[in-house]
């Protein structure tokens, strides 16, 4: 589903492109290109709280180029991953409430971006990490049941 060059791969900065973050690239990599619907967006999410993470660091490192990426990369994930494959017509209220969250979490996104603010992103974890948690809870054969609010594809 997403390729190697996808908007949600991290890019390496030339001067981090030590072995352990190229091995980590090919193992990202690999993920994608073998995971299910399921796995796939397992690892939006683990990709989200990896983002926020490194977004944190450099706010307090004072990297503005980094927290940017980061942020950018954060709010490309649920704008451009979690949020579009809900299918709102199908998916009842569920996907209604998902669309709702996750519209909130890239607007606090922005917002933290603007102002440097961790507390914004310690908001957007705690609204993130139930969905997280109740996603990995599902098993790959109750996730056709949760299908009918997602457009997710093989």
């Amino acid at each position: 589903m997403y390729a190697p060059a996808s908007p949600f791969s991290r890019p390496l900065p030339a001067g981090d492109r030590t072995q352990s973050s190229l091995y980590r690239q090919v193992g990202v990599e690999t993920s994608i290109s073998g995971a299910s619907p399921h796995q796939l967006v397992k690892l939006l999410f683990d990709g989200f709280f990896e983002s926020l993470t490194d977004s944190r660091a450099a706010i307090r490192k004072g990297d503005v180029e980094a927290k940017t990426q980061s942020l950018t990369r954060a709010l490309r994930i649920v704008d451009e991953g979690l949020k579009s494959s809900l299918d709102l017509q199908s998916g009842g209220e569920l996907a209604q409430n998902l669309h709702g969250l996750y519209t909130y979490v890239c607007l606090r996104l922005t917002q933290a971006n603007l102002h440097n603010d961790e507390a914004i992103l310690d908001e957007c974890q705690n609204l993130i990490q139930p969905i997280r948690d109740a996603w990995q809870n599902i098993t790959p054969t109750q996730t056709e049941a949760v299908r009918g609010s997602m457009k997710v594809q093989a």
